[in-house]
């Protein structure tokens, strides 16, 4: 439906807009927005009604409805990109992307060949936008997402293929056109057998490079292909010229040179050096290749009359019962229903100890099944398995950019315009200050220009690095969810740690048990008491004495705030705290109370177990510090970070905790919300702080902080806040995410400084400066070589990032 004034009326689905008092919020919030001309929100319609002068606005209305607290129904998906060969064609692809009716934001990353797009289902759909991106003379790859990446597989290997012979092919043709140009200039026919074997080459084998100029001409932009395209056209037809007119020239009194040899070697040292860059981008994205390759094509299951069955993963519901045999690959995420083994789980935690499984235990898609065999129950399957989040997480992060890659964007979108800018101001200087042989070498000048200019090698610079950065922290455990906060953690100055789940095991365990007269009778009743109480603690001593034969007990009684009791034998037997023993007359010998004392002091919660008369025993229940946990602490304050420890817990555990762990800040009794305020404090104070926590308490605090890391065996709300997790939920993972910032930064500064240190030498040496001092006039074919050289250098740096530790 049109407006008078021919503008596209825009729906914006809201969400959470449930009152006219909301939509009168979101009216306002719409006024503020610059570029909205008509504004109103349809109540019962639950959607806003918007039109828009540029189609950017529609981006802006969204988030400024989020930014108030509503929402905005849209889709996200990431589709690859084909027949893109450089930085600009990405910045092109992304640009016709971005202009859609509907798209809210579009990011096209190079590296990985990916396009990430968030748009309004109710306005566009894939299908338009591939016709679009088709329209500037790419493709879009939408598929079914599971088949996705064995089609793109075989795409990129058809393709690598096709470049591979058409480098060789290249090389070939362009060898005799070298040599004759070099050494046998004077044999017969010389110009016109070079002109043979360079012309496949420039107009066959580098008919693409002219192709994509074209298309990119008409949409009044300009890309890699352009330079290439602009140097080898001019090289070529300048020579073909001297060679059907050498009278021209030789009027003048000048000798008509041909550089078909330089023609043909721009285009086989480009070939060549994208044949480079293609291999090792490949690599860059092993990360994902290997997550991708943990989830097995097929599975057993057990149907309803008991007999098993092969089917395909993508077939597996929720509910289905799967058999594992040693060795095997679990397939989705499920609880074990009979059997036990041991289950190797470092390629989602990085830890490298099998970890057993018995009944009622959690299995994740992709571990691998040691010497048992079980059967487990599917849970999660497909797109919601932590395989599979981990995946996306990993392929959303790696297609995210820095915050540095913004200036770098800018920079490559106006490279090219300003290179040819540079080219024909050469030639000009040449013509006007060159003498007799100004117009030839000014020729020359502005074709080497053109192709030693490489806006590639600035387009790798940060993508590239940020995959191997991001790749590698997968590997070791550390999910990283976004670029930006890969580059912040090298900054981070103070962590914050939650005390439960994070530096302790999270869960009560008995460390600590007395007896008055160790009899096993006595551990029998306490275990059957234990195994009837509903109580957190009563856990933790069931699972210590694991193997105990159990008893029936009679009258059995849970006694609230205080424990339990019960009969057996005529005998009434109490399970509690020292109020409950007190109240029952019953007496407690010195040794235990002596002990129970010494674990008060450590802060541990104690449990006594007695008869009618006298204790027969104390248990000593605490929350364990985690084994790494000491040793992350220490590395973490030997880097120069301020430590603070904030607990809900009360003052005498959390001073008990940060002396064993030797952390010098720590809060108690702090409430979840109160958590957020201490890191605005700090952040107040000037600290780039990091907050780490496993609980929803800790949501709000992990929002708040600039750099958020949630330990993976926490909830799922942290996980899903921070933008980092640390799949093994073990804090010596924190240090290595530090350092691996640290080297990713570094590699995208050193890309970015060869990048540009290699034009900024490059392209005056090109244009002839040194020519007035010593003569010195760059070959474009030692040009071709050196742009093709620069952008595998690039992809090569960051590829150095796997290897360091």
């Amino acid at each position: 439906m049109a407006t008078n004034s021919n503008k596209e009326i825009i729906y914006l689905p809201l969400e959470d807009v449930e009152s006219e008092h909301c939509a009168l919020i979101v009216e306002k919030g719409l006024a503020q927005v610059k570029g909205i001309e008509t504004h109103k929100v349809e109540l019962n319609n639950r959607r806003a009604a918007i039109t828009v002068g540029k189609n950017e606005v529609v981006g802006e209305a969204v988030n400024a409805i989020r930014e108030l607290g509503y929402g905005v129904s849209t889709v996200k998906h990431t589709f690859p990109v084909l027949g893109m060969t450089c930085a600009s064609c990405a910045s092109s692809a992304e640009s016709i992307v971005s202009f859609q009716e509907g798209v809210i934001n579009a990011s096209v990353n190079f590296a990985t060949g990916n396009l990430t797009v968030e748009y309004l289902p109710n306005m566009t759909d894939a299908s338009k936008l591939q016709k679009a991106v088709q329209s500037i003379g790419y493709d879009l790859l939408i598929e079914n997402e599971n088949k996705q990446q064995e089609t793109l597989e075989a795409i990129h290997a058809q393709k690598f293929q096709k470049l591979k012979s058409k480098t060789i092919w290249a090389i070939i043709l362009s060898l005799p056109v070298v040599t004759i140009g070099m050494f046998f200039m004077d044999i017969p026919y010389a110009n016109q057998i070079m002109w043979l074997f360079s012309t496949p080459v420039v107009l066959w084998l580098g008919k693409d490079f002219f192709i994509n100029a074209w298309k990119q001409a008409k949409h009044r932009s300009a890309n890699m292909d352009t330079l290439v395209a602009l140097s080898t056209g001019i090289a070529y037809l300048f020579s073909v010229f001297n060679m059907l007119f050498e009278d021209f020239w030789h009027q003048r009194g000048l000798h008509a040179h041909v550089y078909f040899e330089a023609a043909a070697v721009i285009v086989a040292f480009i070939l060549l050096g994208k044949l480079l860059e293609e291999k090792a981008k490949g690599n860059t994205s092993t990360a994902i290749k290997k997550l991708m390759g943990l989830q097995p094509k097929t599975v057993i299951i057990i149907q309803p009359d008991g007999t098993e069955k092969q089917i395909a993963i993508e077939d597996v519901h929720e509910g289905d019962v799967i058999l594992v045999k040693p060795g095997e690959k679990i397939a989705v995420d499920g609880m074990v229903v009979s059997g036990s083994s041991y289950v190797d789980e470092s390629m989602l935690s990085g830890e490298p100890v099998p970890v057993l499984k018995k009944e009622s235990e959690k299995v994740f898609a992709g571990t691998i099944n040691q010497k048992g065999s079980f059967r487990f129950e599917a849970v999660k399957v497909g797109k919601e398995t932590m395989l599979a989040q981990i995946i996306k997480m990993v392929q959303d992060a790696q297609g995210s950019k820095a915050p540095v890659q913004k200036l770098v964007d800018k920079i490559a979108g106006i490279f090219v315009p300003v290179v040819i800018g540079i080219a024909i101001f050469t030639f000009i200087l040449w013509l006007i200050l060159g003498g007799d042989n100004g117009w030839v070498q000014g020729l020359l000048a502005a074709v080497t220009v053109l192709v030693i200019a490489c806006p590639c090698a600035l387009g790798l610079a940060t993508p590239t690095a940020i995959m191997v950065g991001v790749g590698k922290g997968a590997e070791k455990g550390i999910l990283i969810k976004d670029a930006e906060s890969l580059e912040l953690a090298k900054k981070v100055t103070a962590i914050v740690l939650d005390k439960t789940g994070t530096i302790t095991e999270g869960r009560p365990q008995v460390t600590g048990i007395q007896w008055l007269n160790n009899n096993d009778t006595a551990k029998t009743i306490l275990l059957s008491i234990e195994k009837q109480s509903e109580h957190p603690l009563a856990e933790a001593v069931v699972k210590h004495l694991e193997g105990v034969p159990t008893i029936a007990l009679s009258l059995f009684d849970s006694i609230t705030g205080k424990g339990a009791k019960a009969n057996y034998e005529n005998e009434t037997y109490f399970v509690g705290n020292k109020k409950l023993l007190a109240e029952n007359n019953i007496t407690i010998a010195s040794p235990l109370q002596k002990q129970a004392d010494e674990w008060g002091s450590q802060s541990k919660t104690v449990i006594w177990f007695s008869d009618s008369k006298q204790a027969l025993s104390v248990i000593a229940i605490s929350d364990k510090i985690k084994e790494t946990s000491v040793e992350a602490i220490k590395e973490i304050q030997e880097m120069g970070i301020d430590l603070y420890m904030l607990t809900g817990d009360n003052e005498a555990t959390a001073k008990a905790i940060a002396q064993q762990t030797g952390i010098g800040h720590y809060k108690a009794e702090v409430m979840p919300q109160h958590k957020a305020d201490f890191i605005k404090e700090l952040q107040k104070q000037g600290k780039v702080v990091a907050m780490v926590g496993d609980g929803i308490n800790d949501s709000t605090a992990l929002a708040t902080a600039d750099v958020s890391i949630a330990m993976g065996k926490g909830s799922d709300i942290a996980m899903d806040v921070a933008k980092m997790t640390i799949i093994s939920s073990d804090l010596t993972k924190i240090p290595q995410a530090i350092r691996l910032s640290k080297q990713t930064v570094a590699t995208i500064k050193q890309n970015l400084f060869w990048a540009f240190i290699y034009n900024l030498i490059g392209i005056p040496i090109a244009a002839g400066i040194l020519y007035p001092i010593n003569g010195f006039l760059l070959n474009p074919m030692i040009a071709g070589a050196a742009m093709a050289l620069s952008s595998v250098s690039v992809v090569t740096n960051s590829l150095r990032l796997k290897w360091k530790k």
